[in-house]
């Protein structure tokens, strides 16, 4: 599978999303305004009864933890036997895309974040979903991710299953340490970047650095840069690369590093630093902070991530579920997506793993001290009338990890290494641009929509 022409390349183009539409329709109503156990009324599920075995592959929940809660709890009450496989995006897309050299399958049920599939998309490799959507009208899915799943054509390549998104998190004992002017609820509606600078100088100084952020090697700190950091101070991303404001928003970060504790390099998420105290304010999924705001919900606090000039950057992760044409087992796959998406078990993927639903209804009662801290964060975050939401990177195919790399190398050479920071974007927009120019990949939000390749700035 080559790369794809304009024409394709216009397919993939996103379908632009307002930013109050993903707010309303996305995270902040679909998972924060509720999911209706009660009174809900129910899909017609004699039609989604076990029809076998199948192999369910996905590119999430793919920690130890988040897996075993999807097979032992999540899965617990559905009739049919799931052999339900992680793989990194490599190898998930290596899988797919024999299968369909081959004309023949074993996985019936892909999961992916939404950029996951935008090549399978692309190369006609999916079902069209349409009617099972219809047919699951009654979940009330917002209308902006079924648009987000049909990639600017007609067909439905997958249902939504859940999304999250990415706070911040602090021991309450680092309150005393916040700048004049803040206090514990400006946190949740104003704190900038600089004021993040100077709370975690204060904290320094008293006790040591203690900032930290996941940049280890499985460590998700390329998110923070894609779409946090880069949105709040440049406005865009691909296009604003090694834009002078994107040289402030390095400068900012170099700086804020030398108050991070420099173990922060080995942290591949931040729950267990929260929860030693060797770090005390830090950055991080919401699935990858849950297990110490859970253990620890009086001492620690969650709240928004900063804003910049250009408004507070944040990252909605939409996850979908999708049918491979090369499905052994389609009409099974299908029943496993209406099982997923019942308000029931949307409820308990986010009491078990820190995902949200993607449901209409009201949010269960017995979430839990630490998941309400996440929901109220994630409210905080969505609701704001600066938020800018940046998306996963989309199109992308096998090089999502080059492209992802670069910004590992910028932020190495940048912040670690302490190269000239002109020098260094200069060099990595190169390699950036040979990354997506591979892809043949479109701008995605918050860059502007281009006509063909994005074009790095």
């Amino acid at each position: 599978m080559g790369k794809r022409d304009n024409g394709s390349l216009r397919t993939l183009q996103m379908s632009r999303l307002s930013r109050r539409g993903v707010i309303k329709s996305g995270i902040g109503a679909a998972a924060l305004g509720g999911l209706a156990l009660q009174g809900a009324s129910a899909a017609p599920r004699a039609r989604f009864q076990d029809t076998g075995d199948l192999v369910f592959l996905s590119t999430q929940l793919a920690q130890v933890t988040e897996a075993e809660a999807m097979r032992n709890t999540i899965l617990a009450d559905y009739e049919g036997e799931v052999d339900f496989i992680t793989e990194d995006l490599g190898p998930f897309n290596d899988r797919i895309a024999a299968e369909t050299q081959a004309g023949t399958g074993t996985v019936s049920l892909i999961g992916g974040q939404h950029g996951d599939f935008a090549s399978f998309a692309a190369d006609g490799l999916l079902m069209d979903l349409s009617d099972l959507a219809t047919e699951l009208q009654d979940r009330n899915f917002p209308t902006q991710y079924l648009d987000l799943g049909r990639y600017g054509g007609e067909a439905l390549n997958y249902i939504p299953w859940m999304q999250a998104t990415y706070v911040m998190a602090a021991n309450r004992s680092a309150l005393e340490f916040l700048p004049d002017g803040v206090d514990e609820a400006a946190l949740q509606t104003s704190l900038t970047y600089e004021q993040l600078t100077a709370w975690i100088m204060a904290i320094n100084e008293a006790e040591g650095p203690k900032f930290g952020l996941p940049a280890g090697e499985m460590g998700l700190y390329h998110r923070f840069l894609q779409g946090y950091a880069y949105p709040s101070f440049t406005g865009g991303v691909n296009t604003t690369y090694s834009s002078e404001a994107a040289v402030a928003m390095w400068t900012w970060l170099k700086d804020a590093w030398q108050y991070a504790n420099p173990q922060s390099v080995n942290y591949d998420n931040l729950s267990d630093p929260l929860l030693t105290g060797e770090i005390s304010v830090g950055w991080d999924h919401t699935a990858r902070l849950i297990n110490a705001l859970r253990e620890n919900p009086g001492d620690l606090i969650a709240f928004p991530a900063p804003r910049g000039p250009k408004g507070l950057g944040f990252m909605p992760v939409v996850a979908g579920l999708a049918i491979p044409k090369t499905s052994p087992n389609p009409d099974g796959a299908r029943a496993l997506i209406e099982y997923l998406t019942r308000p029931e078990v949307q409820a308990i993927t986010l009491k078990e793993v820190a995902f949200f639903p993607v449901v209409e209804g009201e949010l269960p009662t017995d979430l839990g001290e630490g998941v309400q801290k996440e929901v109220s964060a994630v409210q905080a975050t969505t609701a704001d009338p600066a938020a800018l939401e940046s998306l996963l990177p989309v199109g992308l195919g096998d090089q999502g990890g080059a492209y992802n790399d670069v910004f590992k190398t910028t932020f190495r050479a940048i912040v670690l290494d302490g190269k000239d920071i002109p020098a260094v974007l200069a060099e990595q927009a190169a390699n950036l641009q040979a990354v997506l120019d591979a892809a043949g990949a479109p701008c995605w939000s918050p860059d502007p929509a281009s006509e063909g390749v994005c074009q790095v700035g």
